[in-house]
């Protein structure tokens, strides 16, 4: 005599106490209103390094960049005013490093849309650093 196949357990769906279930993906699509400022703010550091790079060509240099909250305690160096971006040289097997403070750079302007053009500032005036250039020379339009 054969034996009925062993029972599956019956799916159980998912439901609140007022019988609804899921009302929608849990993940939405991407759109700009879901960015959040951090996520901003590191797409303006990479545009502004984007921007210097196609405008230097082959003379730009290996650099990392990031963006972290706030600098670290001050250093000797700092004459007590908290830096907006700082530039790590190059060490053995380590590229140079460019650094972009988020907080304070947010803190020094008063409109959201002069925050892109701070950070393309600051990300200049750090590569300038590097090669050994003013930063008029890399960007024409700097400081304006």
């Amino acid at each position: 005599m054969d034996s009925p196949p062993p029972r599956t357990p019956a799916r159980r769906r998912v439901r609140d106490r007022h019988g609804r279930g899921r009302r929608g993906p849990l993940a939405w699509p991407p759109v700009p209103a879901m960015t959040t400022r951090r996520d901003a703010f590191d797409d303006y550091v990479l545009d502004a390094a984007a921007r210097l790079e196609a405008t230097c060509g082959r003379a730009f240099p290996t650099v990392e960049f990031a963006v972290e909250d706030v600098p670290p305690g001050p250093a000797p160096w700092d004459h007590r005013e908290v830096p907006l971006g700082r530039l790590y040289p190059a060490t053995e097997g380590r590229p140079a490093r460019i650094v972009v403070y988020r907080r304070p750079v947010e803190t020094r302007v008063t409109d959201r849309r002069d925050v892109a053009a701070l950070v393309a500032d600051i990300v200049t005036e750090q590569v300038a650093g590097l090669l050994g250039v003013s930063p008029e020379e890399l960007d024409p339009g700097f400081g304006e």
